[in-house]
């Protein structure tokens, strides 16, 4: 796999890619939650909840929404999204709404890929900050976050739709050296 993911070219998404957004999404987020949500999460979260959601990012008309794809051939290896933050304990930093790398491509830095390129389009946007929630028990993201030089500054309940999560919140400052 890591010849693939060598091979991976990363770039902003189209509306065409909504659909298979919307599949990748899917299949991160289940196996990534498989034992940290509940069964009935896991139940309501399908593509055809998901594929509004990317539709609609996809086809923002504003300058900080964006996703990033990062394709491997026709296959898509992964994604990073951003926006507005969505909860106040992201404060004024934009937001990191998702990271997700398919589990057939990684371990060969993808993530850290995908995340400084978002973390660069924000600064170009001029955003002083970038922030995002992670769940508290996915440990495996938290250190991979720490390590890109992220802080974790301060956490909340996330109320759904899918199951009470309890959340850190995550930042990096991009108008310094971090990131």
């Amino acid at each position: 796999m890591v010849d693939e993911v060598l091979k991976v070219v990363i770039g902003p998404g189209t509306p065409a890619d909504a659909a298979a957004l919307a599949r990748l999404h899917v299949e991160v987020w289940r196996e990534t939650y498989r034992d940290l949500a509940p069964a009935e999460a896991h139940t309501l979260l399908d593509e055809a909840r998901r594929l509004p959601y990317w539709t609609q990012v996809l086809d923002a008309d504003d300058a900080l929404t964006g996703v990033l794809i990062a394709r491997s051939g026709a296959e898509l290896a992964g994604v990073a999204s951003f926006g507005p933050a969505g909860h106040p304990a992201l404060e004024s930093a934009a937001e990191i709404k998702h990271l997700y790398v398919r589990g057939t491509a990684r371990g060969a830095g993808l993530g850290a890929r995908l995340l400084v390129a978002a973390l660069d389009w924000l600064r170009r946007l001029g955003c002083r900050d970038a922030a995002l929630a992670v769940v508290r028990e996915n440990v495996a993201a938290r250190r991979f976050y720490q390590a890109m030089g992220g802080t974790e500054i301060g956490g909340f309940t996330d109320p759904g739709p899918l199951w009470r999560s309890s959340n850190i919140v995550v930042k990096w400052d991009l108008a310094g050296t971090d990131g």
